[in-house]
């Protein structure tokens, strides 16, 4: 008996984004249903529902995706759908929250990439700049690349108490350390690029974050990418489709249409994965890191 492969899609939101319906969906899913408005104490229940209504040897053609805009909480319903499974009725989940995860890990791989064919080096012990931290992309950000061994700064834009809660939360979590630095002033970033390897941007679209000037003053740069592809750009003078050319000095730049190809292929190759898979598997932030680093040229 052929069966049809099912993806129940929860949200927190009011919303599910129409990105990833329509990526699940290309990716070969015969059919997406969204819920929304999804609670953490609810999720326990929607997926024992999903698992008891086909036989075991189904649970690999069911899957579930978690959305919303809040990494945390993400990994918290991950770790609700995972513990409401009774073995062996399990199905595949993966979650990707705003995309960020799938993202971030396009980001990171691309940066490393540019940083081994460019300099010879990865990123353990390089010093990199977040800037939009306190934003879902910029948070995955900084995690991928402290666990990857990098000295990760975190900078606020509006002073430094949220940074220092997301680095508390970052430690609590991964256990891994970020420094929170304030960067509300341009003075501050401008020292803040001083001493910076590499420079993630991660703002909201359409906000420049990093000026020309500061770039061309920022002497230690070696990577710069942006996920910014409204304009203004987040990194004055980076072209979208940037992929490993030459900024001012020494720094190469990753556009935000070249993390976007990568993040792309992430998202629709986790869910390809899914579904073909032989049984159940459950995808996070380090799982889309190791199919971007594949991917990222």
């Amino acid at each position: 008996m052929s069966r049809k492969t099912i993806l129940h899609m929860l949200t927190p939101l009011k919303q599910m984004s129409p990105f990833d319906v329509n990526i699940a969906l290309d990716a070969g899913y015969d059919h997406v249903i969204p819920y929304t408005d999804v609670t953490l104490a609810d999720v326990g229940n929607l997926v024992q529902d999903a698992i008891f209504s086909r036989p075991p040897e189904a649970g690999v053609a069911t899957g579930i995706f978690l959305a919303g805009k809040d990494a945390a909480l993400a990994l918290d319903m991950l770790d609700a759908a995972r513990k409401a499974m009774v073995p062996p009725f399990e199905v595949s989940v993966f979650a990707d929250p705003a995309g960020s995860f799938t993202t971030a890990a396009a980001m990171v791989a691309k940066v490393e990439k540019a940083l081994t064919k460019q300099h010879g080096r990865d990123l353990k012990g390089a010093k990199v700049a977040v800037f939009g931290a306190t934003g879902v992309v910029g948070y995955c950000t900084a995690v991928i690349a402290a666990k990857e061994g990098a000295v990760v700064t975190i900078i606020g834009h509006d002073g430094v108490e949220r940074v220092r809660h997301i680095a508390r939360s970052i430690r609590e979590r991964f256990g891994v350390d970020v420094e929170a630095v304030d960067g509300s002033s341009e003075d501050d970033k401008t020292a803040i690029l001083a001493t910076a390897e590499i420079l993630l941007t991660a703002a909201k679209a359409g906000v420049q974050v990093i000026s020309s000037k500061q770039m061309r003053s920022a002497e230690t740069l070696l990577v710069a990418a942006d996920v910014n592809a409204v304009p203004p750009a987040g990194i004055e003078g980076l072209k979208v489709n940037a992929n490993g050319e030459p900024l001012d000095g020494q720094a190469v730049g990753i556009g935000p249409l070249s993390i976007g190809n990568v993040k792309y292929k992430t998202q629709a190759g986790l869910f390809a994965r899914m579904i073909s898979a032989e049984k159940p598997v459950i995808f996070d932030f380090q799982d889309a890191f190791t199919l971007a680093r594949s991917l990222a040229k």
